[in-house]
């Protein structure tokens, strides 16, 4: 019976230590050198701060530019997908690709695409077995990122050539 409660007792101890072990936090500094590392992370943190107000400006301009050309296409139903594979075109999937009905978005046709943080430009590579009408499919990297996307309206523009 002691043993048992022995065991008990160093199977928690070492599941403490673990878990300690890996639970993030920070890290403990000493005198000048902790003021230093404060610091450098709130200048990280202000250059991907600016890093991503400059890429929202820039892809604001780039659908604001698209609109100014009257190429509006309107609005879209829009889900992502994370499948694995080739495209209608024969290239690999990758981002900045996506799926439409080529009756509607041409096949090779570059798009700018209003969608928040999805907003950009896309080039049309696929056909989806479910993409037909006012349908897009957005290629993102994972499943979770997908489900996350969801379903959504989006506004399309083309790019003049």
């Amino acid at each position: 019976m002691r043993n048992l409660v022995r065991g008990g007792i160093i199977l928690v101890v070492l599941s403490l230590c673990i878990y300690a072990q890996t639970r993030p936090g920070k890290n403990l500094q000493i005198g000048d050198e902790s003021q230093k590392a404060e610091t450098s992370l709130i200048k990280a943190d202000n250059a991907k701060e600016q890093e991503s107000n400059t890429k929202l400006v820039k892809t604001t301009a780039m659908v604001s530019a698209a609109k100014a050309a009257g190429a509006s296409r309107g609005s879209f139903m829009a889900t992502a997908y994370c499948l694995k594979g080739r495209t209608a075109m024969g290239g690999g999937v990758r981002r900045g690709i996506i799926a439409a009905d080529p009756r509607v978005l041409p096949l090779g046709s570059t798009i700018v695409l209003g969608a928040g943080s999805y907003t950009g430009q896309y080039k049309v590579t696929d056909t989806g077995g479910s993409v037909r009408g006012r349908k897009i499919d957005i290629w993102v990297p994972t499943c979770s990122e997908a489900r996350r996307f969801g379903r959504r309206t989006v506004s399309i523009s083309m790019l003049e050539k």
